[in-house]
């Protein structure tokens, strides 16, 4: 298991990207410095940074600056900066059309599927190994555009299942911490991971 774990969580920076659907894995990281009580850093020219020490590790929150496709560029300076093996000791957190609203799958490597975002970080740093947290968006409904569908925000109804998705996903980023990739993706991988079965929420 890391003892160190970088967390990028991609999407777009400014207000008026938040609710969108493309923001999910931003929102994750931020969800994240939340649950922790960390305070972001504006440490970099591409990204600002929140760092902690828990009991299993040192933890590295990214909230790149960059905007989605330009993503590998954050990525690549907070690598450098900090000396973080990608093979280990990186997880890029992102939103995935090909997943359900909700669902979560973590995969130690893998291509882009076709989302900038990794692709761009896939080109930075010269290598597809390196894990990656996908939370599911859905697809876009018939004679709606990929592009405008990831810029779109969730509805009432979906934005509650999304902010819960989002809650699991923080839970299994300190699970990674804690416990391990294996132990990680046997939890989020699973059909309908709890917040209560990622993680234990009071520590």
């Amino acid at each position: 298991m890391p003892s160190r774990l970088m967390v990028v969580g991609l999407g777009n920076p400014g207000p008026a990207y938040a609710p969108t659907r493309h923001n999910v894995g931003r929102r994750c990281v931020e969800a994240l410095a939340r649950r922790l009580g960390l305070s972001w850093e504006r440490t970099l020219s591409t990204a600002s940074l929140a760092r902690g020490h828990l009991p299993a590790g040192e933890v590295v929150l990214v909230r790149p600056k960059t905007f989605m496709n330009d993503s590998g560029r954050a990525a690549a300076q907070a690598l450098h900066h900090l000396g973080v093996d990608p093979r280990r000791e990186l997880l890029v957190v992102c939103d995935d059309m090909d997943l359900p609203l909700g669902r979560l799958r973590l995969r130690l490597k893998g291509s882009s599927g076709g989302h900038k975002g990794l692709q761009s970080i896939i080109m930075a740093l010269g290598t597809e190994e390196f894990p990656r947290l996908r939370i599911g968006i859905g697809r876009p409904p018939p004679g709606v555009s990929p592009t405008d569908y990831v810029l779109s925000p969730f509805s009432p109804e979906e934005e509650e299942r999304a902010s819960e998705a989002v809650d699991q996903a923080a839970a299994g980023v300190l699970l990674a911490l804690e416990e391990g990739w294996e132990k990680a993706m046997t939890r989020l991988n699973a059909p309908n991971p709890s917040p209560a079965e990622a993680v234990q929420e009071e520590r």
